[in-house]
């Protein structure tokens, strides 16, 4: 197969399977040795963290930014002048069907619905991906996402989760991995998140239709999505709040407070359950908080107290009972935390890494606990070019992980459309088995033509 030579012609074979190495003129994988820097192509500049991905990348000895693609004008202005020597583009399309030999690496830092389409893209032009998070935005993108990573093996993978560089977090992981507090009963996470501020739809508006800004092109940005109008607060970043665009908060701190969970136990594979308390169903446009979720996992391991193991998660600080979980009552939880209690103590993590154990109402500093391998010090974003030059450094969190993490906490979010009804959940057939309507409206979504992910099956 050979490249297309025109976007219109990639647009009709990409879509129909994933394009081979050789159509690339290079090997996939670890980078020639006559290439001494990995080239990184962006996509979304400066956004949320577009910017930041790409800064703390390109500090990098081994990387170089050389190319940008926004659909802001402004935003990729503000780019082009930190990178001046980087090609500029405002349709990501256009890059790999005219530009794919010009770079061997992607960031993908956009919204969350545009994920999938632009991060299966890279993978099938053989190039390394840097995606942020949620990994994706609909349930059956996960098996997608699997799909193109059994075909592509040899592509270094990283999802934008830079605070499992904290050695807190790593510790929490050994801890329970090597079983020091005894089998697991139940795990709790809870994200402070949505509230007031700049990322999010707080009041719940929805604005009158109105023209986009001009230097926002709204069809692109639209990307997968169906066409809508552009509304006010919408773009740039409060889309986070949008039923079609984002993940609310249970999506956005997804992993970085359920990724600890499921890296220490393996047997986590799929869920089986999820229940969504929430005052009322999510509405056509924005998501709705507060909400209660529980997610639950069969389990057949001597490692757990049960045959199933629930995840309880949720939004706005809502923090479960200090003494439900084997602490002192009232003894203060902090918000953006992870709770794993076991038959021999209870592991408190917050995302910033402070941990501590409690056993029959006394703490130890998790850092103190025997047996704790030297955690030296990482760099998230430069861990993952180093493994794309083929220098095997820790890396947290290639896409085969994301896809576990992000797993319950899509359908945390997508539960609350029918607020307290059990989902029984079955990946292998991307299936509500108890609830038709369930699966018809939040599984998959109808792509929007030109901008569909290509297929790996």
């Amino acid at each position: 197969m050979t490249i297309p030579s025109n976007r219109r012609e990639f647009l009709r074979t990409s879509a129909a399977a994933g394009l081979g190495l050789t159509a690339l003129g290079h090997a996939p994988g670890f980078l020639t040795d006559r290439r001494k820097k990995l080239r990184v192509f962006g996509i979304g500049v400066v956004g949320t963290i577009g910017g930041k991905d790409l800064s703390e990348i390109s500090k990098h000895p081994d990387a170089e930014i050389v190319g940008l693609c926004d659909v802001d004008a402004k935003q990729r202005e503000r780019a082009s002048k930190k990178y001046p020597e980087a090609f500029v583009c405002r349709d990501y399309r256009d890059a790999f069907a005219n530009r794919a030999d010009e770079f061997d690496a992607v960031v993908v830092s956009t919204p969350d619905h545009a994920h999938a389409p632009m991060m299966l893209t890279a993978l099938a032009h053989d190039k390394h991906v840097y995606g942020q998070k949620p990994l994706v935005h609909q349930l059956e993108e996960l098996v997608m996402m699997e799909k193109a990573l059994a075909k592509k093996p040899d592509l270094v993978t990283q999802l934008g989760n830079q605070r499992m560089v904290f050695p807190g977090r790593r510790a929490a992981v050994e801890i329970l991995r090597q079983g020091q507090l005894g089998k697991a009963i139940a795990a709790y996470a809870w994200t402070g998140s949505p509230g007031p501020g700049r990322y999010f739809n707080f009041a719940r508006e929805v604005h009158e239709p109105s023209a986009p800004p001009k230097n926002l092109d709204w069809n692109l940005w639209l990307g997968p999505c169906a066409e809508a109008p552009y509304r006010k607060a919408l773009a740039p970043v409060v889309w986070r709040s949008w039923w079609e665009y984002g993940t609310n908060g249970l999506g956005d701190w997804g992993c970085h407070i359920l990724d600890v969970i499921l890296f220490s136990y393996d047997e986590l594979k799929s869920p089986v359950a999820v229940q969504t308390h929430c005052p009322e169903p999510a509405g056509e446009h924005i998501h709705i908080h507060p909400c209660q979720s529980v997610i639950t996992y069969a389990v057949d391991s001597n490692r757990f107290a049960k045959s199933w193991f629930p995840i309880h998660y949720n939004d706005r600080g809502q923090a479960p009972s200090a003494a439900a979980v084997g602490l002192p009552a009232g003894t203060k939880l902090r918000s953006n935390s992870t709770v794993v209690v076991c038959e021999g103590g209870t592991l408190v993590l917050t995302a910033g890494g402070g941990l501590d154990i409690w056993r029959d109402g006394k703490r130890t500093e998790g850092m103190k606990m025997p047996g704790l391998p030297q955690f030296p010090k990482l760099n998230h974003w430069h861990a993952w070019v180093d493994n794309c030059h083929g220098k095997k450094t820790e890396l947290r969190t290639p896409f085969r992980d994301a896809i576990r993490i992000t797993e319950p906490a899509l359908l945390a979010v997508k539960a609350t459309r029918f607020p307290g009804k059990e989902l029984c959940w079955d990946k292998s057939q991307l299936a509500f088995t108890n609830h038709e309507q369930a699966t018809k409206q939040l599984v998959r979504r109808a792509y929007r033509e030109g901008f569909a992910p290509p297929s790996f099956a």
